[in-house]
């Protein structure tokens, strides 16, 4: 059975469920990595000043969609989903007809608190060059709720594919659309502040392109035949499926969604706590507004590649997490112990290696990716985050997994307050480094909360040699590799006059980052951190290792960097 073929079939066999959430996984991850690396175009493009707008204005455009959206997709397939189990279409699509009511109104309340109030954020930005961005931004909040609604829809008939297609799509057109309106509006000669707002029209454009996607599979699911009541049977007798008042169903949809959207909320709110601090603090120590938002703009470029890494932390916690649940449901105490253990120990190996490969290389990366190395010790410091954020995501993600939901929310609002208050101390005094020093220990915090209450749920106990001493030995390693080619490279290329400037930058990066996964990948092995069995878990890997184990670059056995109390 497929979607494509048949969008009115609902899907029965639980292999059928696993590949649609994979799609929707994979779809969410390629999105995500466009959104990310659509940055560095943009400041290549337009310069830090424009880069800095940008980001300033977007992370308060998406709070504003989370207050406006959050939680209804999840609430709307919820609801749609029982709908579905009685076989009642018509109920099915009467939910998705009162959410697209609800939410278009909570969008175009949202469309008229930016788009008029856009002076007034600015105000509270303390930078009136964000206004115009502000209101450019505002006008996909007309059509971002309504393709939230649909996707709902579709994900409670468990339907992934056409939200997956949306997701790419309005990710695709949004940017496509940002880098044609930043090319035109740059070679006109315009001031930062409508650059800015030209790239902020990429949203609308993206959302576009997103709900028309959602309303052609809508189209196609609608030439089903409709029953406004359904007659169920259920055990020998027949009786009919009655459907929910109208403010009984507004009211189940927006208290489920409030519900979860509180636990959303939260992640957003880190980058908007550096959109109304970190310019205005910066403003102390520049002599005019755009001058502090391009140096905010500055201390951005590192971000991508952080969130790149946590994306890849995600991935791989998506993969285990579902058997850390049943472990959890089942009882298994023994087998759950032993996949967090994996997990954490990968989760610190990998962003320890992360940050360390991002420190030593953040010259050549700054300069192949941002034309310039304007605030490489910045990028050192944010890099930082990587390793923190890490291991928040996988203990929080396990920590879902046990059941422990609130617990990743608690702590990440904890954070955000650790994040103020040292803004407001660090930014004053050390400037950019300041805010990035101030991510590194908010994200610290969080994953430090996470751990605590990890290891006292599970009886963990730290093994120093498994979890410390020879992911240490690792990263003694990387350093000296990775080092040696940031040094040695550039006098190599000298000597033969092969590259300068920017093309040097790339292939130092390039060989630097060939050099430090080599490296990574023998110290593992070779130090026995990482073993045959965590390799198997990873697809397309299991047939090499019995090879890797006769050439001696891999042991048998599971090292646990924790054991249980």
């Amino acid at each position: 059975m497929r979607e494509q073929q048949d969008m009115g079939s609902l899907p029965t066999t639980e292999s059928h469920v696993v590949r649609g959430a994979m799609v929707l996984g994979l779809a969410a991850l390629l999105s995500k990595l466009i959104g990310t690396l659509q940055k560095i175009p943009l400041q290549n493009i337009a310069g830090d000043g424009v880069f800095g707008i940008y980001n300033a204005v977007y992370p308060f455009y998406i709070l504003i969609v989370f207050l406006a959206t959050a939680g209804f997709p999840v609430a709307i397939s919820k609801f749609v989903a029982e709908r579905m189990a009685h076989d009642d279409e018509a109920g099915a699509r009467r939910i998705l007809h009162v959410s697209m009511a609800l939410l278009s109104a909570a969008g175009i309340a949202g469309f008229i608190l930016l788009h008029q109030g856009a002076d007034r954020i600015a105000g509270w930005m303390d930078n009136i060059h964000t206004a115009e961005a502000i209101r450019c931004s505002s006008f996909a909040l007309l059509i971002v709720p309504v393709m939230s609604a649909v996707r709902g829809y579709f994900q409670g008939k468990s339907m992934m594919v056409p939200t997956a297609v949306s997701q790419v799509a309005e990710q695709l057109i949004r940017v496509a659309t940002m880098l044609f309106l930043l090319l035109i509006l740059t070679r006109a000669g315009l001031e930062e502040s409508i650059v800015a707002a030209g790239a902020a029209l990429g949203s609308t454009a993206g959302g576009v392109a997103g709900l028309l996607v959602m309303m052609y599979y809508y189209r196609k699911d609608r030439r089903r035949p409709s029953l406004e009541r359904v007659e169920i049977r259920a055990q020998g007798a027949s009786h009919v499926q009655e459907v929910a008042p109208l403010q009984t169903l507004l009211w189940q949809l927006v208290r489920y969604a409030v519900l979860v959207c509180l636990g959303a909320i939260v992640v957003p709110m880190m980058s908007i706590v550096d959109t109304f601090t970190v310019p205005r603090l910066l403003k102390m120590s520049f002599a005019d507004e755009m001058q502090a938002m391009a140096a905010f703009g500055i201390y951005n470029r590192g971000l991508p590649l952080v969130q790149l890494v946590g994306m890849v932390a995600s991935s791989i916690s998506v993969s285990i997490i579902p058997a850390i649940t049943q472990d959890h449901l089942s009882g298994n105490l023994d087998k759950l112990r032993q996949r967090s253990t994996i997990l954490l120990r990968w989760s610190w190996i990998l962003g320890a290696a992360s940050t360390l490969g991002i420190v030593l290389l953040a010259e050549p990366i700054n300069v192949a990716l941002y034309r310039d190395s304007n605030g490489t010790d910045t990028m050192a410091w944010v890099a930082c985050m990587a390793v923190v954020s890490t291991i928040n995501i996988m203990t929080g993600a396990i920590l879902q997994g046990i059941g422990k939901v609130n617990a990743p929310a608690w702590h990440l609002l904890i954070a955000v307050g650790v994040k103020i208050a040292l803004n407001l101390w660090l930014v004053p005094v050390l400037g950019m480094n300041g805010a990035a020093i101030a991510g590194v220990a908010a994200y610290g915090i969080a994953a430090l909360l996470n751990g605590i209450v990890l290891f006292q749920t599970l009886g963990l106990r730290i093994s120093w040699g498994e979890l410390v001493v020879k992911p240490l030995l690792m990263m003694g390693m990387l350093s000296v590799t990775v080092g040696a080619t940031t040094t040695l490279m550039p006098e190599l290329l000298h000597g033969f006059g092969l590259a300068s400037g920017r093309v040097e930058a790339f292939i130092v990066t390039l060989v630097g980052i060939v050099i430090g996964v080599v490296t990574f990948a023998g110290s593992g092995m070779g130090f026995g951190v990482i073993t045959a069995q965590e390799l198997a878990m990873l697809p397309g890997v299991k047939k090499y290792i019995p090879r890797l184990e006769r050439l001696g670059l891999l042991k048998k056995g599971i090292n646990g960097g924790m054991k249980s109390g």
